[in-house]
């Protein structure tokens, strides 16, 4: 039995536009048997990410391509410029932004890979007119074990 294998090239990939954020889904998980997701993410200059949050069933990884990412993981911030990789477990309450003058690109991993559909589920609220508000954001970050950070930790 052969296994089947994917490549994604640099213009492959599914893409999701979440306003100013760009997502390039790499692998969506069928390859993986659902083990490994990986995404592509650029975020343009002086822009914040999501809302701090944290994931109860799945790893996150960050890999950064170019760009400095400023990581905030509850009240410490971690400047990660290109070749930093930050891993957050899960519980990790966490968010990042690109607090400088160039894109920021990412690789993002989630094992497993339920979030992916994550990205999905907000591509699909922008396109069909809704606003990214933060109860809105909270709604389908529960969607997939996730919550956000509203308190001191």
């Amino acid at each position: 039995m052969t296994a089947n294998v994917s490549v994604t090239t640099p213009t492959g990939g599914e893409v999701i536009d979440l306003g100013q954020a760009r997502i390039r889904i790499l692998e969506d998980g069928s390859t993986t048997a659902h083990r490994l997701g990986v995404a592509e993410i650029t975020i343009p200059p002086y822009t914040a990410g999501p809302p701090q949050h944290r994931h109860a069933q799945h790893d996150e990884g960050f890999y950064v391509v170019s760009g400095t990412a400023r990581f905030t993981v509850s009240h410490e911030l971690h400047e990660a410029p290109a070749g930093t990789l930050v891993m957050v477990p899960p519980g990790a309450p966490h968010t990042f932004a690109n607090p400088g003058d160039q894109p920021l690109v990412m690789i993002n991993t989630f094992t497993p890979d339920l979030y992916v559909q994550y990205f999905r589920d907000l591509g699909d609220m922008i396109a069909g007119g809704g606003a990214m508000t933060p109860p809105d954001i909270a709604e389908v970050m529960g969607r997939y074990a996730t919550t956000p950070v509203t308190g001191p930790e």
